[in-house]
């Protein structure tokens, strides 16, 4: 229900009477909204799950307590229908029949151009062979893929402009992003953590950071999250938050040019950067639990069921799928067992609602 075009539409009313209606209205939607969700063809759709909040969010999300509490499950059912959104994708003709998609291509293991690929440079990843596995199902071949790099602060703004059909680059899912963007149900587990040299005297994300120069990404949770635990007395004050750079990648030069004496980044990310550099080293435990989802435009619904089905199946096929994808790119340098990195199914948040 968008509140903001109904208020406009109330102006000529005038008076108290007209909002009270609007309110009314607006209860009425939140009521029903749980008993209009149907099931996904898996069986994870229904109450509980679709809140159909994420993708209608136009006042501030993070004043729902359930949204802020697990933004996470703030997604729709699964479903194999082609509607508007897809079919304008499937429309595109000749060498434009592509699916148009934001990802890195400086994420060692998730997003990058392998260098021993000769001239033609391909992007590779754990990332990456998700995008594969879309393309191959929304277009019939894995390879109809026109791939965009884009830096972390520009992620949310190329979709919203259209200039990609979808985000797959390590985006987590938290109740801001859902205001302005939609997203998939997630596809990844991890959690902020510090990275430093191996020589720091720095422990983890405690007291041993205060005096230290901490190097984040514009746009990214490390950002918001140090910032706010800084004003709220988690952080030492005397910690110093260097202003943000473009690319997550950036803080890694930052750290070894010695600009800076510490990143704070998703662990995943983390654990790559430091296979890059055997210098730098992951210190302490991770001190938030975050999901990665795929992104999409908030008006997009069509292509993030279609996108859920899509993970649901990809995450079922134990040959080609999620957990071959891990093996490959990412047990090396997480762990090889993947059940800390595999989030729960939507089926598992119905126990845990």
């Amino acid at each position: 229900m968008n509140i903001r075009r109904v208020r406009a539409g109330l102006k000529g009313w005038g008076g108290v009477a007209a909002m009270a209606v609007v309110c009314a209205l607006a209860l009425a939607f939140v009521l029903l909204l749980p008993l209009t969700q149907s099931k996904g063809a898996d069986g994870t759709g229904g109450q509980g799950v679709a809140h159909g909040s994420q993708a209608r969010a136009e006042d501030d999300p993070c004043q729902d307590p359930q949204i802020k509490k697990a933004p996470e499950k703030q997604t729709l059912s699964p479903s194999g229908a082609d509607g508007d959104t897809i079919k304008k994708i499937k429309a595109r003709e000749g060498d434009k029949r592509k699916l148009i998609v934001g990802v890195d291509q400086n994420s060692y293991r998730w997003g990058y151009r392998n260098p021993n690929a000769g001239t033609s440079g391909e992007l590779e990843g754990f990332d990456i062979d998700l995008v594969h596995r879309i393309a191959a199902e929304i277009l019939g071949d894995p390879n109809a893929v026109l791939f965009k790099a884009i830096p972390t602060n520009q992620r949310i703004p190329a979709l919203q402009e259209g200039r990609v059909d979808m985000v797959v680059r390590t985006m987590t899912i938290n109740c801001t992003r859902l205001g302005q963007v939609a997203f998939s149900a997630p596809y990844f587990k991890t959690g902020q953590q510090v990275l430093a040299p191996k020589s720091s005297t720095i422990k983890g994300y405690d007291d041993t950071l205060a005096g230290k120069r901490i190097c984040t990404a514009e746009g990214s949770t490390a950002n918001t999250t140090l910032t706010e635990d800084q004003k709220a007395g988690k952080l030492p004050a005397t910690a110093k938050i260097v202003d943000p750079v473009p690319n997550q990648l950036d803080c890694l030069v930052r750290l070894q040019l010695g600009e800076v004496d510490a990143v704070v980044t998703d662990g995943a990310l983390a654990a790559s950067q430091a296979a890059q550099d055997p210098t730098v080293q992951l210190k302490g435990d991770p001190f938030t639990t975050e999901y990665y989802g795929v992104a999409m435009n908030l008006k997009a619904d069509d292509l993030v069921r279609r996108v859920n089905q899509i993970l649901a199946d990809y995450r079922k096929d134990t040959a080609n799928g999620w957990q071959a994808s891990y093996d490959k790119w990412l047990s090396a340098t997480l762990d090889k067992d993947s059940a800390k990195s595999k989030p729960p199914t939507p089926a598992e948040y119905l126990r845990t609602s």
